[in-house]
């Protein structure tokens, strides 16, 4: 069937479906309890690492996991850890094959980022910390560092 307005036929066009979403590991740490739910004298030093890893599952299928690591900390005194393997299963359809690559490193993390931050928040406000509510982040940076 084509789309009379433009006469492209819709499954040509290209396509980004997400077919899942899952928590493939989280792990949180206090280390410190209770001293480090006491109110602290300076503020904490924040510390965030994003990686994307993708790996092909089959003709059009890709998991992307987002690796999410952070921690808090006042000078020695370790606050929280905190670290979350989030992934997606993503189906690619009609992509050309120099677009794969920004594609599932760009737009696949794009898409499962905002669930993954919540994760992270509540995780953090578990411990007994307040939300650790991580900045956007652009994944346009992390297209060098890994391959498809």
């Amino acid at each position: 069937m084509t789309d009379a307005a433009n006469g492209t036929n819709p499954e040509s066009l290209p396509q980004l479906n997400v077919l899942a979403q899952y928590i493939k590991d989280l792990s949180f740490e206090n280390p410190n309890a209770p001293r480090s739910l006491t109110p602290q004298e300076q503020p904490p030093q924040i510390n965030v690492q994003v990686n994307v890893n993708p790996r092909q599952i089959g003709e059009g299928e890709f998991e992307v996991e987002l690796l999410l690591e952070g921690s808090a900390q006042v000078g020695d005194l370790v606050l929280f850890k905190v670290e979350l393997n989030y992934a997606g299963l993503l189906r690619v359809r009609n992509v050309p094959e120099q677009e794969l690559a920004p594609v599932i490193m760009i737009e696949g993390p794009r898409l499962l980022f905002p669930f993954a931050r919540q994760i992270i928040a509540e995780a953090v406000r578990n411990g007994g910390f307040p939300p650790l509510l991580l900045d956007p982040v652009d994944f346009v940076e992390q297209i060098g560092r890994a391959h498809v």
